[in-house]
């Protein structure tokens, strides 16, 4: 997988994500997710319109993503997620977490 970085102004970041996210990709993208924290990130936008495979180990690494953001009052959400990551997200219900938007854009207006 590849995990393309585009930083904007106010500490925002956009993640672009492409490949799957299995256990062989997970800890790369946990490892880019928390440098980005740990170099001010307060927002990160993580769009996922090229992943069609995510597994259990992804959801791990949003969730920890998740507690480490609440720890400097940041935040994380999702853009342009593809119908098979979709149910994923809802049958683990890990959409109830994360803001999803349909467009950067659309994350960027009211994320």
């Amino acid at each position: 997988m590849e995990v393309n970085v585009k930083e904007l102004e106010n500490n925002t970041v956009i993640l672009k994500l492409d490949g799957d996210i299995d256990v062989y990709s997970s800890s790369d993208l946990k490892d880019t997710i928390f440098l980005q924290i740990e170099l001010g990130a307060k927002k990160i936008i993580v769009n996922m319109e090229d992943v069609y495979y995510m597994d259990s180990s992804g959801i791990g690494v949003f969730i920890s993503a998740l507690g480490a953001f609440k720890k400097v009052n940041g935040r994380i959400c999702f853009v342009k997620i593809t119908d098979p990551v979709k149910k994923v997200f809802e049958l683990t219900k890990i959409n109830s977490f994360f803001p999803v938007f349909t467009s950067e854009t659309e994350a960027l207006e009211n994320f």
